[in-house]
C-alpha cells in the first residue's frame, strides 16, 4: 500500500505553518514534506516531528531568491559558491531532522547563455552535491516541472531529467516524479514510472487541472496506486496540492491508506 506525506507547504494554510505538523498526524499522515525548513530552527522543527510522530521525508536545497522569482540556481552560471553553500546548509537541516531525502531546484534557464554553458554549469553543480550528499548518506533528488507553473523552467520532462542525471554519473542521485507536472508536460505516467522505477525515490502527486487533491480532475489516481503497489514503489508519495477548498474537507481520497 503506497505511504504518503503531507506538504505542509501547501496543505492547512489557514494556521500556522509550526501547527500544520499536528494537523498531518491528526489526519493520519505519518510523514511530512515542505519546500525549505531553513526559516525556522531546526529544534523547534525536530521537536514536532519528535512530538507528531512524524517522518521528515524531504525538503528542498535553498533555492535563491524565492521572493524575487528565483526557483532554484543549480543551473546558474556565476553562482556556483552560492550553490556549494546551499548544499552544505541543505545537509545540516537533513541531519538534524532526520530527512530522508533532499530535493535539488535546477533553475530557471538564464537569458542570453549559451546553452551549452547553462548544462555545464548544472552538470557540474549537481555533481559537488552528490558528492556531498553521499557522504552525509541522504539521497539527493532533482525533479521536472510543466513550464505552466514555473515558465522557464530548466528541466521539463522525464527524458532530459534523466540525461542529466546520466551526464553527472552518480550512483546516488535520483529522480523525483510529481505526476502533476508529468502530466501535463507529458502524460504516459504508468509506463514511464515502471520503466524509470529504480531512478525514482520519491513521488508527488496532485489532479489535473488545477493542481487539486487526486479525484478532483483527469488522472485517475486508484489505477495509479495499484499499478505503484504492483511495481514494488515502497517510497513515499507526497500529498503536493492545492485543497479545492479546504485541507481537511478534500482529504476523502486519503481515507483508504490510513495506517
Amino acid at each position: 500500500m503506497p505511504k504518503f506525506c503531507a506538504n505542509l507547504t501547501m496543505l492547512w494554510n489557514e494556521i500556522d505553518f509550526l501547527d500544520r505538523f499536528a494537523k498531518a498526524e491528526q489526519a493520519g499522515f505519518k510523514g511530512v514534506e515542505y519546500l525549505f525548513p531553513y526559516p525556522y530552527e531546526k529544534e523547534a522543527l525536530a521537536e514536532r516531528l519528535r512530538k507528531h510522530g512524524l517522518t521528515q521525508v524531504l525538503h528542498n536545497l535553498p533555492a535563491g531568491d524565492w521572493a524575487k522569482g528565483e526557483r532554484g540556481i543549480a543551473c546558474l552560471p556565476g553562482r556556483e559558491g552560492e550553490f556549494q553553500d546551499s548544499v552544505a546548509l541543505g545537509i545540516d537541516f537533513a541531519k538534524a531532522l532526520g530527512t530522508t531525502a533532499v530535493n535539488c531546484l535546477a533553475g530557471i534557464t538564464p537569458k542570453d547563455v549559451p546553452a551549452e554553458k547553462v548544462h555545464e554549469t548544472l552538470v557540474k553543480n549537481l555533481t559537488f552535491a552528490a558528492g556531498e550528499f553521499k557522504k552525509a548518506g541522504i539521497p539527493l533528488v532533482v525533479e521536472a516541472i510543466n513550464t505552466r507553473d514555473i515558465p522557464g523552467f530548466h528541466l521539463t520532462n522525464t527524458k532530459q531529467t534523466l540525461a542529466v542525471l546520466d551526464a553527472v554519473g552518480a550512483d546516488d542521485i535520483f529522480f523525483q516524479y510529481d505526476i502533476y507536472h508529468m502530466q501535463v508536460m507529458e502524460g504516459d505516467l504508468t509506463p514511464t514510472m515502471r520503466t524509470n522505477l529504480a531512478r525514482i525515490k520519491h513521488i508527488q502527486l496532485a489532479d489535473n487541472p488545477g493542481r487539486n487533491e487526486p479525484g478532483t480532475g483527469e488522472i485517475n489516481y486508484p489505477f495509479l496506486f495499484g499499478a505503484l503497489d504492483a511495481m514494488g514503489y515502497d517510497g513515499w508519495i507526497g500529498a503536493e496540492y492545492k485543497p479545492r477548498t479546504t485541507t481537511d474537507e478534500g482529504l476523502g481520497w486519503f481515507a483508504p491508506f490510513k495506517g
